[in-house]
């Protein structure tokens, strides 16, 4: 079921030329699915010799005939849905159904941006005098070195690579090493698609040396990221040297405000089942909620009672709606935030702690926690995990001065019928992303992506067509026509 990965570089798998290894292990079990190549200098520099090598090709593919082959590849994913959302399941725990979904997501990209690459239009401007011409045309940016994480792992390298095929650009794409399989069957999809051989290329293994190898490469001319904010800043730190594209989708710490017009049982449902949808892994996850005091009572209850309905378990276990963190690393981050809150009178209303019993895997119980204090860790730092804490408030502009107060700035949420209320909000919360009465932002047609040190640049929609382009400004000065 789950296959040891090798590296793919101009259009073959092949063993690391050191022949050396990692292993991938089961976050529900905590057992050796099997191994992915680690890349040496040797990989890399081959990697990069084949995507110069397939730019040079695929830039000169006409936008219809690369339209064709992107939708081979998404029409591949969805053929073998099943099998890539199995393979998901196991490297991250997630329930089997998020991940059919997640599958889902990532062939709505491949779609999308095969439409998109047909409508890379241009501009004509109006010469001041009659032999002037002038214009604006789009041009591939070039090789693209990509590096996901692990939480998505088939829709974020999908947004990465679907975007960079789309625009014309070849790519090496760097799977996160916890869950390196899902992005192989995508490059896989690529490669039976007919996509010429170093157009995509993927390459596992040490992280940091990857990325210091690839981004020092003048043959690299973009870097895509989504990852952390600490990782997000060491490498626009190294794509500065050479003054690399950069677009990157960072961490965040997504305010909820919910104002005392609503049916604070009917929106506490709907924010939990969107908590703790992969375990809380999300980078635009809810996860500081801020309710009107006058409705506390009720969506805090609420809240907690759908926490303690959730069965947790192994993803590919029938029923399960929640499985384990990714990592042990990130269990413990939770659990210290946990004790950070209590410590400073914040109330356990659900969960808590490892679920009784539970002694294999990063498993932790889906976790509500009442009147939060703003200086909580919890409050202050991203809460990766399955915890929600709520906090209270008495007025508007408190509200939006509390959701702003950290540097963060991916993803928002605004729960009013007031349209006055709830039109002020989305315009005044500093995040790339707003959600009014709604939680589920992410699609292929729209622009994903924050401000502040939640990243830059935008994935998905048009305008992430345009973040693997470059613009050209042409003048023309017309001879005098001979008489």
């Amino acid at each position: 079921m789950y296959r040891d990965l090798q590296l793919y570089i101009d259009g073959d798998w092949r063993a690391a030329a050191s022949g050396a290894t990692r292993e991938v292990t089961d976050p529900a079990t905590e057992e050796v699915l099997g191994t992915i190549a680690s890349a040496d200098e040797k990989d890399l520099d081959d990697a990069l010799a084949a995507a110069e090598a397939g730019f040079k090709v695929w830039r000169r593919t006409g936008p219809w005939d690369r339209a064709r082959i992107i939708r081979r590849v998404a029409d591949l994913i969805r053929s073998r849905a099943d099998e890539i959302a199995m393979v998901m399941s196991l490297e991250t725990g997630k329930p089997i159904g998020e991940a059919k979904g997640e599958v889902g997501g990532a062939a709505d990209q491949f779609e999308w941006y095969s439409e998109e690459t047909k409508r890379i239009y241009g501009q004509v401007i109006e010469g001041r005098t009659g032999e002037s011409r002038m214009a604006v045309i789009h041009q591939p940016v070039g090789v693209v070195a990509a590096f996901s994480a692990w939480n998505f792992p088939a829709l974020l390298p999908a947004r990465k690579m679907a975007a960079a095929l789309g625009a014309g650009c070849s790519i090496i794409v760097k799977p996160a090493g916890e869950a390196p399989a899902s992005c192989a069957a995508l490059v896989q999809a690529c490669h039976d698609a007919g996509v010429p051989k170093g157009v995509v290329n993927l390459v596992t293994g040490n992280s940091d040396k990857i990325a210091r190898h690839l981004i020092s490469s003048p043959i690299v001319r973009k870097v895509s990221v989504t990852g952390s904010v600490p990782v997000g800043k060491q490498i626009l730190h190294l794509a500065a040297d050479g003054v690399k594209k950069v677009s990157m989708e960072l961490g965040g710490h997504g305010p909820v405000l919910m104002f005392d017009d609503v049916d604070a049982e009917k929106v506490a449902e709907m924010c939990a089942r969107t908590k703790f949808r992969n375990c809380g892994q999300v980078c635009i996850s809810p996860t500081r909620f801020y309710v009107h005091e006058s409705k506390y009572a009720a969506f805090s209850a609420k809240f907690a009672e759908v926490a303690r309905s959730l069965k947790v378990g192994r993803g590919l276990d029938e029923g399960t709606e929640m499985g384990p963190l990714a990592n042990r690393r990130g269990l413990q981050t939770i659990q210290e935030m946990v004790e950070d809150a209590k410590s400073r009178g914040a109330e356990v209303l659900a969960g808590g702690q490892v679920p009784p019993g539970s002694n294999r895997g990063y498993f932790f119980e889906p976790t509500v926690l009442g009147r939060v204090p703003d200086d909580a860790l919890i409050m202050r730092e991203e809460p990766f995990g399955p915890v929600a804490p709520i906090a209270t408030f008495s007025s508007y502009n408190e509200v939006i001065e509390r959701a702003n107060a950290l540097p963060f700035g991916l993803a928002g949420y605004v729960f009013s019928n007031n349209l006055s209320v709830a039109t002020r909000a989305y315009e005044d919360l500093e995040v790339g992303m707003v959600g009014v009465n709604e939680m589920l932002l992410a699609t292929a047609e729209a622009p994903f992506g924050g401000i502040k040190e939640s990243g830059m640049g935008r994935e998905g929609g048009s305008f992430g067509l345009h973040d693997y382009l470059e613009t050209k400004y042409v003048k023309i000065r017309l001879q005098e026509q001979a008489s």
